[in-house]
Formats: structure tokens, sequence, C-alpha cells
């Protein structure tokens, strides 16, 4: 195949047609051994071949909105040889990187964003007169999201700046696109009319057949000779060439494990079990979700209550709003959406909801380590961020049984938002308590003992193990789960102080973290006992799975177990 995109410029027709197909054959051979965003890349291979037979990179920049569509890219940027370790610890990322190659100008992994990027640099070039130029690859799911049309209206505002924005349409984010956006480009694709897009003064070529490299060159082309703002409308099929994933309805392979993978019980599907029984219970629970009703767990409520279901599209901040909204005029909502998009939104959580006291429910999936994504994807800022939110009420469950339960507990709040956090991952087996103080379930009670362990959610078996461990070696230790960890229970401190040491496991970054507020209450209260976090060091961390990298810092039950020996020794 092609290591180099110089090496694409002196191929035939009938030539590049034989790469389109290898390339291929390749990403359905290595996705399915690796796992992977699929669908999407299948759709996109002849679109990426063609933008690099007419545009220079990295000399011109091409921006992939969002990257999860940049495999192609890869392949033809000379990473082919790297794909046996796609989103492996060490290996190559999901998404572009930086770090990988100097083809790779922006990670993006966040949907809606490269048009803002594209501007930036458009308005570089032209203060440097550069010949430089600008190219950004965009979803139709994407265009779902506010900030592409803040980019485009400042784009279109500007006809002395070329900037080529290539939209690769095929119908789809994850499930279909929604919205007038969606029903505006339906129409584009067979009537061809004047578009919103020469309304905001952006010229526009279209639509073109994405997996004609031919057509695509000569209109990719004409738009570089245009010399201004243009949209490149192309038509693409994502999960061309595979039968399994052009079958797909759902979501035509968007993003897959490797095939034979087990497929056991996750904590999203116990949240999509549960949502279900609750909302057949309450006519007032409705659900929203931000393109991702079945990734979300969202699926079923939808099948059962079509009318009590909103998909708003890749549009975060919007679905907060709309749902202080909908609270407001007595409706009980649950936002699901994934704990890394939540970040888009804090405003609106803040000000919309909050300052409202409004009953929003919000389950965070992939809170926490989510693995083999990277670190736009680890959820690892929501339970440092929200507990600074006045009135928010932030669950963490341990097992299946908590989920249900606090989920339950969540939707029965109405005097403003609440929280619920859980990751990507395997779901556990329910850990029963031994008593309950406060809101607190303790899990073990271990008499004499001068350590308190505050097992977060799932970090509890981890806890428990590393109890075992600390006992074996002489030094009993009290396992306490929270439950809700914001705002602090009283019942946590009056455990809290009755231990010499406290340590509060949780897959979060340390500031704002639980151990601290601990010691901070507990500082307050005139206490002595030394409480102290135990979670992320507050930096970007890489891909690896889960364990891999709750390991690496420490958060197992080894882990636990020498860092508490360790404070211990300090305290002597």
């Amino acid at each position: 195949m092609i290591s180099d995109p110089a090496d694409l410029a002196s191929k035939s027709t009938t030539e590049l047609a034989i790469v389109a197909d290898e390339i291929r054959d390749f990403l359905i051979h290595k996705v399915s051994r690796t796992g992977g965003h699929l669908g999407p890349n299948l759709g996109a291979v002849e679109l990426t071949i063609a933008l690099h037979r007419v545009f220079h990179s990295p000399h011109d920049v091409l921006l992939f909105d969002t990257g999860h569509q940049a495999y192609v890219h890869k392949i033809l940027t000379g990473r082919e040889s790297d794909f046996d370790s796609l989103r492996q610890a060490g290996g190559l990322s999901g998404y572009p990187s930086r770090s990988e190659s100097e083809h790779d100008v922006i990670e993006n992994s966040h949907a809606s964003t490269a048009l803002s990027y594209a501007d930036g640099f458009a308005k570089a070039f032209a203060l440097q007169e550069s010949t430089r130029r600008a190219v950004a690859v965009i979803g139709d799911g994407a265009l779902t999201g506010g900030m592409a049309w803040e980019a485009l209206n400042n784009i279109g505002s500007a006809p002395q700046r070329p900037v080529v924005i290539v939209l690769n349409d095929n119908g789809r984010s994850y499930a279909p696109t929604v919205g007038g956006i969606a029903s505006h480009l339906a129409v584009l694709r067979y009537e061809g009319n004047r578009n919103v897009f020469e309304d905001l003064g952006l010229a526009y070529i279209g639509p073109v057949d994405g997996h004609d490299i031919a057509d695509l060159e000569h209109a990719l082309r004409r738009a570089v000779r245009m010399n201004k703002p243009v949209v490149v409308h192309c038509l693409t099929r994502k999960g061309k060439g595979y039968l399994p994933a052009e079958q797909d309805d759902a979501d035509r392979l968007h993003a897959i494990g490797p095939i034979g993978a087990a497929k056991k019980p996750t904590w999203t599907s116990v949240f999509a079990d549960e949502i279900t029984a609750i909302g057949a219970a309450r006519p007032d629970v409705v659900c929203i979700t931000a393109a991702m009703a079945e990734p979300a767990g969202l699926a079923g409520f939808a099948a059962r209550f079509p009318d009590r279901m909103f998909d708003v599209g890749i549009a975060e901040q919007h679905a907060v709003t709309s749902a202080a909204g909908l609270a407001m005029a007595g409706m009980h909502p649950v936002v699901a959406i994934y704990s890394t998009f939540l970040n888009r939104a804090v405003d609106q959580l803040l000000m919309d909801v909050a300052l409202h006291r409004q009953p929003v429910t919000f389950v965070l999936d992939r809170a926490g380590i989510t693995g083999p994504d990277g670190p736009s994807h680890h959820g690892v800022w929501d339970s440092s961020i929200l507990p600074v939110v006045p009135g928010l009420r932030l669950a963490c469950p341990r097992d299946p049984a908590r989920l249900r339960e606090l989920l339950r507990e969540a939707v029965d709040v109405n005097d403003g938002p609440t929280v619920v956090r859980y990751p990507k991952a395997t779901a556990t087996d329910d850990i029963p308590a031994v008593r309950r103080s406060g809101h607190c379930d303790v899990l073990l009670d271990s008499p004499g003992a001068q350590v308190l362990l505050v097992a977060v959610g799932p970090l509890a078996p981890a806890c428990l193990a590393a109890a075992d461990e600390l006992c074996a070696q002489g030094v009993p230790a009290t396992v306490v789960d929270p439950r809700w960890i914001a705002p602090i229970d009283p019942g946590l401190l009056k455990l809290a102080g009755a231990h010499r040491l406290v340590v509060a496991v949780e897959d979060t970054t340390t500031p704002g973290a639980l151990g601290g507020r601990i010691a901070q209450a507990l500082s307050a209260n005139g206490s002595d006992t030394c409480a102290a976090t135990f979670a992320l060091p507050p930096r970007f961390l890489p891909h690896a799975s889960r364990s891999e990298i709750l390991r690496a810092h420490g958060l197992d039950a080894a882990g636990i177990t020498t860092t508490v020996l360790k404070r211990l020794e300090a305290l002597s």
C-alpha cells in the first residue's frame, strides 16, 4: 500500500481504485482484531485519497472532525505497520495525534471543532502571507454542534480568506443524523437548491460522489481555484465495502470491539434496563441524548417511550439547557451523556440548571478511566469539577444494585441537579454492605481499625482486597462506600473522625477529589484525623486498558496497600 502521500501522485485511476480496495481490506482485517472505529473509515477511503492527491500535507493543514474518520489518513502517511497496536498501550492512537506524525495537526476527538481550528489557521496564513491551505473534513453529524455554526458564521464573513470545508455527508453520526440541518442536507442530496451555506457567504460545490476519486479531485481542485471559503458536499456511505457494516441499521459498525470478545453485562446495560423500568413507573421522566442513544444506553427507553426520548444531535450545551426547560415545565429529564462530553456544558449546568434549582438528572457513562480512546475520552474531571456546583448531588455506585438504587434516588430529587457516574467496564458482582452509617455503606467493619478506606464507586473491590492484605500485615482497616460523594455526608465525616488515617480512593484527578474535600471538612471541625487523596495525577493520560492505567497509578489492591503503609509510616 501507500506509505507516503506523494506516492499517490503517479497512480492512474485504475491503480487508485486498487489502492482503495486494499485499504478497505486492511481496515476490516486490522480493526476487527484490535477494535476501533470501523464504519466511519470504510466510508472515507476515496475521500481521503483524493484529499492527499489535491493537497500537500503537512504544508496544507488537514483537519478531521471528528478524528475517528482519520484511519485512512494514518495509513497514507506512513503508519500502516503500526495498526496491530491500534488503541493498545503505547501503540497507535485511535485519533489523530500530534506526537505520532507531522501530518496530524489536531487531536480532535470531540466533535464540531474543526471549522473553528480552520478559521484560526486561515487567519494566521493570511497575516503571514502564506500559500498554505486550511482544509477541514467535517461529518454531517458534527454539523449538529453549535460550534460548527459559530465557525461558519465567521468563515463566511471573510471571503478573502480561503478555507476548504469538505462535508463528508453519510447521513449519520452514530445513528442517522437528526434535526433541521439533517433535513436540509437531505434536500441538497437530491435537489441541489440554494442552501444555507451560500446564505452564510460560502461558495458551495456538490453534491459529489464521495466514492469517485476523479469526481472528488475535480471538485477539490475547483474549490482551490475559487480562493475563498467553500463547502464541498461529498456523499459517502458509512461502512462501505463491508457487508456486516452496510447491513447494520444501528450505527453501521461505527465502533467495534475485537471480533470474538466475550459479551458480558456492562454498567451501561444495567442503566439501560433500569431507566426503562423507571420510565414505565414515572410518566414525567424523559430522556435526552446528544446523538448517542444506543451507546449511552437509551435505545430501549426510546423504543418503549418514543415521545419521551429526545436526541438533540451533537449539541451538549443545548441538551442541558433544554433539559432545564423541560424541568421548569414539570418533567424530570435524564440527560445520558459520556462524562468527557459533559465538560462542554458545565456553564449550562451551572447557570441554567443549578442556578434555577431544577431537578435534572445527569447520567455520566464512561466516567473515570475509559481506556483505549485515550486522553480526550477519560472521564476524570467530572467528580473533581462538579462538587463546586451549588446544590448538586453526585453519586458513584459500586455495583449494579447500587446503580439501580442510586438512579432511583436521583430521579426522586426535586430541588436541584443530580449526577450518577459509572465507568466503561464490565459490571462487577454486587457487594453487600454490613451496615449503613448515614447515607454511607460500610463494606468491612474491622474492630480497632486505625485506617478508613473510602472506596469510591467501582474501586470498592480493590479497596476490599487491599484491606484483606493490610489485615494480613497486622493493619486492620475499615472500608466504606460513601454512595453520594457530593455533598459530603455527615455520616462519612463521623466515621472518618474515628480513625487515625483516611484514604479516599477514586479514579478522578487529584485536585477537587473527595479526599481533599474530606480533609478540609475534618480540619474545619477541628479533627486531628489525617485524610489523604489517592487519585490520578492532573494531566492527560495516554490510551491503554482501564486496568492497565489504574494499575500504573497504584489504584489496584497492591498499590492501595503500599500507599496506606507509607502513609502510616509517615504518621509515626
